[in-house]
């Protein structure tokens, strides 16, 4: 991402990119909720989400080499998240693990958060355009 861009447009960026991928994957645990059999998938990324954030530095490691391992915060483009089966769901007579409640929670709470992140990333990019065009003048 460019320069311009401060750590907490990127963190906003990498948000928006992450609860669309809970979105789909929540739409489809969904939409499987009757397929025998299906094992319901569960996306995790608000711990690396704030690792690569890590806006005190309290959890960043430094390297006094440059073969080191990189550990603790990273770059927040390159935040992934771990996509994995729901040991929380209870399976069902047929195999299937999906709780269709929990799902639509989950899908309702993912939508009011995206929506959230999506409105300080205009409120931030509108910021930019106001400087840009030197306070409206």
């Amino acid at each position: 991402m460019s320069q311009i861009y401060d750590k907490t447009a990127q963190a906003l960026a990498a948000s928006l990119k992450m609860r669309s991928l809970r979105h789909n994957i929540t739409a489809s645990n969904i939409a499987n909720a009757e397929t025998p059999g299906f094992k319901a998938k569960k996306l995790d990324f608000e711990n690396a989400l704030a690792r690569a954030v890590d806006l005190d530095g309290l959890r960043g490691m430094t390297t006094s080499n440059p073969e080191h391992f990189v550990v603790g915060g990273g770059s927040v483009g390159e935040v992934r998240a771990d996509i994995y089966d729901n040991p929380d769901g209870a399976t069902t007579n047929d195999g299937n693990t999906v709780d269709l409640e929990a799902e639509m929670a989950t899908l309702q709470e993912n939508s009011i958060l995206y929506k959230a992140a999506l409105q300080l990333m205009n409120k931030k990019l509108g910021s930019l355009k106001y400087a840009a065009s030197d306070g409206g003048r």
